[in-house]
């Protein structure tokens, strides 16, 4: 089944820009979400992490 995988994706042209932009959408996404966390306000943090005791 690998074999056959691979043989297909040989035949694309270009193919191999596709890893390439996975791994840079990866980190982009996991920066940008980190520079998200460390930018957030305390207070909001604390609310979001209260809501499931305020019952």
């Amino acid at each position: 089944m690998l074999k056959f995988v691979k043989q297909h994706m040989a035949t694309i042209d270009g193919v191999e820009v596709y890893p390439i932009i996975s791994l840079l959408i990866f980190f982009i996404f996991f920066i940008a979400l980190f520079w998200w966390v460390v930018r957030s306000k305390k207070e909001y943090i604390e609310k979001v992490s209260n809501l499931p005791l305020d019952h």
